[in-house]
């Protein structure tokens, strides 16, 4: 075991696999994220939320990785991943998964060659041993018998769950999702719930899901996370059902009950 995979294993140690501390991000003088601090825990289903431009995108890109913040920290299993070493970002990287908004599967390839990607790329194991694990993922996410078709020949939801079988190819510990739900119908996206909600119970795997889709974030979400665009950060945490009937702040409220929130004369926020 390299001295990488040694720190993943052992991580926080405290039940905390992730770990923001003081992440700021800006453009140029346009300041998106200031001074953001949250912790997930192993096993939680954790949704970020907020309306649209507050930052839940970029948030999550700096939680994988593929960015770096202008400032601050971002902790998996106890590894600094904005500091990391080769060795450490590749094993931090062997235990997470990611579904982007567009699935992000290959068009020139069939589901069966998207999902072996993670596997050729991290694993040794022989091609016989990986088609079989492959066939498994896909039947995991009820695409069985779908292995030869192309993303373009399938619906919307069928491609979310070809992503996330692809996603799951390496039994991550860590599951990201952007925007899993966002175009689908409800029936659908529901179906998906269901999915999602199977994994994290069958398998344990922590899950940072970005949405603003709310009939999911309340079947869905052991906690929420809310931003705020003109806050540049975090202006909520909690259960939210609590936070829909409960909270004082009248941009959480707004969000959870789909109002339209008015302005008085001098453009202050009303109640």
């Amino acid at each position: 075991m390299s001295s990488g995979e040694q720190l993943v294993k052992e991580g926080m140690g405290d039940g905390r696999v992730i770990r923001v501390e003081d992440l700021s991000v800006s453009y140029g003088d346009d300041v998106i994220l200031q001074d953001v601090t949250m912790e997930v825990f192993r096993g939680e289903i954790v949704v970020v939320a907020g309306g649209s431009g507050s930052g839940k995108s970029t948030l999550l890109r700096h939680m994988v990785g593929l960015s770096r913040p202008s400032s601050g920290r971002v902790e998996i299993n106890g590894i600094d991943i904005t500091t990391a070493s080769a060795a450490e970002l590749r094993a931090v990287l062997r235990g997470v998964g990611v579904l982007f908004q567009s699935s992000g599967l290959l068009s020139s390839m069939t589901l069966a060659e998207n999902v072996t990607l993670p596997l050729s790329e991290f694993t040794d194991m022989p091609d016989a041993f990986i088609e079989a694990v492959v066939r498994m993922k896909l039947a995991m996410v009820g695409l069985e018998g779908y292995e030869d078709h192309f993303p373009s020949e399938l619906s919307g939801g069928m491609r979310k769950r070809a992503g996330i079988a692809r996603a799951m190819a390496l039994d991550p510990d860590i599951l990201f999702l952007d925007e899993p739900f966002a175009g689908l119908d409800p029936i659908t996206s529901a179906g998906l719930d269901l999915l999602v909600k199977r994994i994290n119970q069958r398998m344990g795997t922590t899950m940072v899901i970005v949405s603003h889709e709310l009939e999911s974030i309340f079947s869905l979400a052991q906690r929420i996370v809310m931003l705020d665009r003109g806050k540049r950060g975090i202006i909520a945490q909690g259960d939210p059902r609590a936070l829909r009937d409960e909270s004082p702040d009248p941009h959480v409220r707004h969000f959870f009950n789909r109002e339209i929130e008015e302005k008085d004369e001098t453009g202050r926020h009303g109640a």
